[in-house]
């Protein structure tokens, strides 16, 4: 263990201004019995203790304690430069998938914590680290943090024959990963919710700008509050009750942020694709003929299934399915692995992304499956990039696409 050293850095503001009472207790809790260490995808492809969940506590815990008390407040602290640096590369090579919070003997929301400790090293000027800190500025000058045209967001994959109405109390918000980096899968939600035949709106591409996700997972808050009221009064003003979304990142900021930025209850509710098409399965109103005798796996996103419980309803898609053979991952549901794309990790840890995505792949394989089933829009992107020169493959596909495909197969 690293213990603390004076050096000439002076800190005289204490770590715990960015943490909720809870997250306090949280982190006092952490007992260091390493249990989650079995589950950290950051420690199976680098095995590197010094950036796992109990280090990483522990040294926050080291920082809050050098930084409060009398003697702190009168006269500041001092702590070691190069502890610093190493609690902010390890707290951003996290890819806050949660899983380690899963597995805690003790309970703590890891994947809550997380982002809430990067928030406090962008307040100090520590973080975040690499390409993260351009999200701000892609973000207030195209709407999107991959700096992309927002005349592109929807023009290359949105179906022709789709109709959108112009008020509706139903809207699809696609999201900037989708739209951009994984457009069969947002194809296949427009295509899906047609099918389904109810109407519904969405913004035009200049106002449907990037929900917050990105922003708030790296600590980086001050466009957030303008993001989030500007989003939600559009929906608001065409007449909106219910805002569908399929990628698990946007519907978890959606349902668990948005109404602490907006300053109120939203004026609708937040559903993800797969729960609004489990139901139409349900009711009769989507019916798909087409038989598929393919032995499937499901990826179970970490936002989710972790962040927001929603676990059941891709299955119960997925089987609706005649013929279909429904694997399970070794690790599944709440406890699933994650395939390396989460956190925005991915932007500046390109190596161990790719190195979790093919333990995914990897495992597809042996376990026989004929597709590699996705409902995540940022996995999408890295599992297929992942693919690329492995020695394993396997068809990828979403699974909205794939409805979409035996939909428009049946017609």
């Amino acid at each position: 263990m690293k213990a603390l050293k004076r050096c000439s850095m002076k800190i005289k503001k204490p770590f715990s201004n960015e943490l909720a009472p809870m997250q306090l207790i949280e982190i006092d809790a952490c007992t260091q019995c390493g249990e989650c260490l079995k589950f950290c995808p950051v420690q199976e492809v680098t095995g590197n203790a010094a950036i796992s969940p109990p280090e990483k506590i522990r040294m926050f815990r080291e920082f809050i304690r050098a930084t409060e008390g009398l003697k702190a407040r009168l006269f500041g602290s001092e702590i070691d430069d190069r502890l610093l640096q190493d609690f902010v590369k390890a707290v951003y090579e996290c890819t806050t998938c949660g899983a380690c919070g899963q597995a805690c003997t003790v309970g703590i929301f890891t994947q809550r914590l997380w982002p809430f400790l990067r928030k406090e090293m962008v307040r100090r000027g520590l973080g975040p680290i690499g390409s993260q800190a351009e999200m701000p500025e892609a973000v207030s000058s195209t709407g999107n943090p991959y700096k992309k045209p927002s005349e592109e967001r929807f023009k290359p994959w949105f179906p022709e024959n789709v109709s959108v109405s112009e008020k509706s109390e139903i809207a699809y918000y696609a999201g900037c990963t989708g739209a951009y980096e994984a457009q069969p899968m947002v194809r296949g939600d427009v295509i899906v919710l047609n099918a389904i035949g109810v109407g519904f709106t969405m913004l035009p591409p200049e106002e449907e700008v990037c929900c917050g996700f990105p922003l708030f997972i790296t600590g980086q808050h001050d466009l957030l509050e303008g993001l989030v009221k500007r989003l939600v009064d559009a929906y608001a003003g065409r007449g909106v009750k219910t805002l569908l979304c399929s990628c698990p990142c946007c519907v978890n900021i959606m349902a668990r942020d948005w109404p602490v930025f907006y300053g109120r209850e939203l004026p609708f509710r937040i559903r993800h694709i797969t729960q609004f098409v489990s139901d139409a399965v349900k009711n009769g109103k989507l019916k798909i003929k087409k038989e598929l005798r393919e032995r499937l796996i499901y990826h179970d996103p970490c936002y989710l299934s972790r962040g927001v419980g929603i676990i059941e309803e891709p299955r119960m898609v997925l089987e609706s399915i005649s013929g279909v053979k429904l694997l399970e991952f070794d690790r599944n549901r709440a406890n699933s692995r994650c395939c390396g794309a989460g956190g925005a990790a991915r932007k500046v840890f390109h190596e161990n992304a790719i190195a979790m995505a093919r333990l995914t792949i990897d495992e597809a394989v042996m376990k026989k499956a004929d597709r590699l089933i996705l409902s995540c829009p940022a996995c999408y992107a890295k599992v297929n990039e992942a693919m690329t020169e492995h020695d394993k493959q396997i068809r990828i596909t979403d699974i909205m696409e794939l409805i979409a495909e035996l939909i428009v197969n049946d017609a």
